[in-house]
């Protein structure tokens, strides 16, 4: 079901800095803020009210806080590559956008200090740098991994370096880092920390490869899966993946209301955009 916590509101941008290749946006959305967890996202109305563009945006929380003051802020991080990301990036302090958060679930945090690998594919490690301040809070270690096609496409790795153990950076042209893919680097990276859970968020192929890495492995996978969506509350079934239950029937389940956060052992992961068989009601 829906988020119970999500709200909706006009919130007011009081900063849009330019970070490399994305946008760093901050909204005043007063208590809401302190509802959202790691993980969760926001549903944005873009265009204005004369535009095409019905239908919301769905972007990952890069953080929210309460100053001290009681202003609540809602951080995003926007890759303005669509009409919609491109409209709201564009958009200047002290307008408003209407918004709708926190939806969808958050990232499970250990009740006991655990190893911890936070894997995140370009702007989709959005969501980890908050869960990794959640996690070190808790005691648990916590090693990071970004990686991007470019150098310009990792999104602040010097605060990734400040908030966690260590910080491995790969990007596909060897611009900075490793060169290659993070699933390449990972097999080592949980050998030499002895890693007890994968936390990940980033392309849907790159989270399917860590799935196999997590299963050979034999740890627990919690990737927040990119899948698209129309609606953002469970309604259009735009945005289903096959995943199997705890009674292990495989069903067709909304990444919106059921997710993003998903244990990736369990995600029937094809590329194919087919219902695969054995999944119930096929």
């Amino acid at each position: 079901m829906i988020n119970s916590r999500a709200t909706q509101l006009d919130a007011e941008i009081i900063s849009n800095k330019r970070v490399g290749s994305y946008n760093h946006m901050v909204f005043a959305v007063n208590e809401l803020a302190g509802a959202c967890r790691p993980g969760n996202f926001v549903a944005i109305a873009v265009g204005g009210q004369s535009s095409s563009m019905i239908l919301r945006r769905a972007f990952a929380i890069y953080r929210a806080t309460m100053r001290a003051d009681g202003v609540g802020l809602l951080e995003l991080v926007v890759a303005p590559q669509g009409s919609g990301s491109k409209w709201l990036s564009s958009q200047s302090i002290g307008q408003k956008v209407n918004v709708i958060a926190p939806l969808g679930t958050a990232f499970g945090i250990p009740t006991e200090p655990v190893s911890a690998l936070l894997v995140g594919g370009g702007y989709g490690s959005a969501p980890l740098f908050a869960l990794a301040e959640t996690l070190k809070s808790r005691g648990c270690r916590v090693d990071m991994v970004l990686g991007a096609s470019t150098a310009g496409k990792i999104y602040a790795p010097l605060e990734g370096k400040r908030s966690v153990n260590s910080l491995t950076i790969t990007t596909d042209d060897g611009s900075a880092g490793t060169t290659g893919r993070v699933s390449e680097v990972l097999p080592a990276l949980i050998d030499q920390h002895q890693t007890d859970v994968i936390y990940s968020c980033g392309p849907m192929a790159m989270l399917e490869a860590i799935t196999a890495i997590s299963q050979q492995a034999g740890i627990v996978h919690q990737c927040s899966v990119e899948e698209s969506m129309a609606c953002g509350i469970g309604v259009c079934m735009t945005c289903v993946l096959p995943v199997k239950g705890d009674d292990g029937v495989i069903r067709m389940t909304r990444t919106c209301i059921d997710g993003p956060v998903m244990d990736g052992n369990r995600v029937l992961w094809t590329r194919s955009r087919e219902i695969p068989d054995g999944v119930w009601g096929k």
